[in-house]
């Protein structure tokens, strides 16, 4: 261990898009690194500093990391999100809308969860366009939350104007 010039231990390049599940092997990888060197200084692994990108970040990455004795710092992947200089920031979404659309070659932006109307006191819910949608999952749980699913009709869908902003791929013809 070198205090001086802080060395990096463990580096790896993975075969997958996603970074978040090899975070794990990589601590492994890391320990098992560490139980080579074997001098007394590494014996408190407190002192050992572990630091990943936002891509790691995870609820489970999170977990795992408090639980595995390293002084860890993972970058926040939802800080633009909360913070509210960029939520506000009119520069901030008009670059991201760029990036956007560049990414989506010119396509509108899909609709999100925002452009919907729920009405939480009789559980129902309309699409952008105002049509009426049908309760299709109640208590589905994603990324540890409650939610109630909701579809439109495919009758309303097919001859929607904003079809394109809500419907990644065109309903099949029947």
């Amino acid at each position: 261990n070198d205090d001086k010039h802080q060395i990096i231990l463990q580096a790896q390049a993975w075969g997958s898009v996603g970074e978040q599940q090899t975070l794990q092997p990589a601590v492994a990888q890391l320990k098992q690194q560490l139980a080579k060197l074997n001098t007394e200084k590494m014996a408190d692994e407190h002192t050992i500093k572990f630091t990943a990108d936002s891509g790691f970040n995870s609820e489970v990455n999170l977990e795992f990391m408090a639980q595995s004795g390293f002084d860890t710092y993972i970058a926040d992947n939802q800080f633009r999100k909360r913070n509210p200089l960029f939520k506000a920031s009119e520069t901030y979404e008009t670059e991201q809308e760029k990036r956007r659309l560049k990414r989506s070659k010119g396509k509108p932006r899909l609709f999100t969860s925002d452009d919907f109307h729920y009405d939480e006191a009789t559980q129902t819910c309309r699409c952008p366009a105002g049509n009426a949608m049908w309760r299709s999952g109640v208590n589905v749980n994603s990324h540890n939350q409650q939610y109630t699913r909701f579809c439109g009709y495919l009758k309303d869908c097919k001859v929607c104007p904003l079809q394109q902003q809500c419907m990644r791929k065109p309903p099949i013809k029947t």
